[in-house]
């Protein structure tokens, strides 16, 4: 039950982009984490798109022109993650950012994209007025 935040600069993404990206993004990551792919499972992994006014590198801002840089935040249940998945998680996020990008080989340097991986503490999911639990995702997504 990925909750997925991608943040480039404003204007960085043409819908052709935006579509490629968000229709990755989510999947790649579901498939990472170990999500079964059924419409339960799909229904509440989610993706927003955050375009920024202004972006900033080391201070200074991002010049015109310059290649746009992203921030991806992932937001899973605690307990659902381990380091393979965790790796898994940043390596198919990189690789959906480069497959849309002109120029793949700059996501192989650190200043082109973050991934960062939240993981939410048991209690502090909620949804429909309630506090979701793992317990209560797993049983959501398996009775699909």
């Amino acid at each position: 039950m990925p909750f997925v935040e991608l943040f480039v600069p404003k204007g960085t993404l043409d819908q052709e982009h935006r579509d490629r990206i968000g229709g990755r993004l989510v999947s790649e990551v579901m498939i990472a984490e170990g999500a079964p792919d059924n419409e339960a499972a799909r229904s509440i992994s989610w993706l927003v798109v955050n375009e920024i006014d202004a972006w900033f590198v080391g201070g200074r801002p991002l010049p015109a022109g310059e290649k746009p840089k992203y921030v991806v935040r992932v937001g899973v249940p605690a307990g659902s993650m381990n380091d393979d998945k965790r790796r898994d998680i940043v390596r198919r996020v990189t690789r959906v950012l480069a497959d849309a990008d002109a120029d793949p080989e700059r996501f192989t340097q650190p200043a082109t994209a973050w991934v960062h991986i939240n993981e939410i503490p048991e209690g502090n999911w909620g949804a429909g007025g309630e506090i979701v639990r793992i317990e209560d995702i797993v049983t959501l997504v398996a009775g699909a």
